[in-house]
């Protein structure tokens, strides 16, 4: 095809939504396209980068987030899914400049190597504690079923969920 041959191909202006969110406790206004990834709006528009990517097509976790308490995959939540809710990422995880008590079982029980799968593992953990305060072995490994470690064989990560059940269990 020589360029007399060419076609003149006039893209058309994309539309955009008004996203209203709520993201680690703070009002966040923003125009998007309405099939924007959040992974992506979190990362490129937001800059919190604690949100991986991974394999972009919801098998591995490491884009996990919480919307409105929920555990989703952010690579494919898109934009007009998250409007008018609530997300935590996992800089919102800590309080006070301090680290939540799940990270600082995973730093002290080996719970991550190459870290890329923490933030995600972080997450599926914290609302798993939330719903089951004192999981089983089985809850455990159920709950983090979704998200995939390709370093540390999980071992580490298991006993910092479980000291954490530990801990929990003493409380009550």
């Amino acid at each position: 095809m020589d360029k007399s041959d060419a076609v003149n191909v006039q893209t058309e202006n994309v539309p955009v939504i008004d996203l209203n969110l709520t993201i680690n406790e703070n009002p966040v206004k923003l125009q998007v396209e309405p099939t924007a990834r959040l992974v992506d709006i979190l990362r490129d528009e937001l800059q919190l980068t604690g949100t991986k990517i991974s394999c972009g097509i919801g098998r591995c976790g490491a884009c996990s987030v919480m919307i409105d308490g929920q555990l989703v995959n952010a690579c494919l939540t898109m934009a007009y899914q998250a409007d008018q809710t609530s997300i935590t990422t996992i800089e919102g995880v800590s309080r006070d400049q301090e680290i939540d008590p799940i990270q600082k079982a995973f730093l002290e029980e080996g719970g991550f190597q190459c870290g890329y799968c923490t933030p995600g593992m972080v997450m599926a953990v914290k609302v798993l504690l939330e719903e089951v305060p004192v999981p089983t072995e089985e809850d455990i490994k159920m709950a983090l079923s979704g998200n995939l470690c390709r370093c540390t064989g999980y071992g580490g990560i298991i006993r910092a969920v479980q000291r954490m059940a530990a801990e929990n269990s003493e409380v009550r």
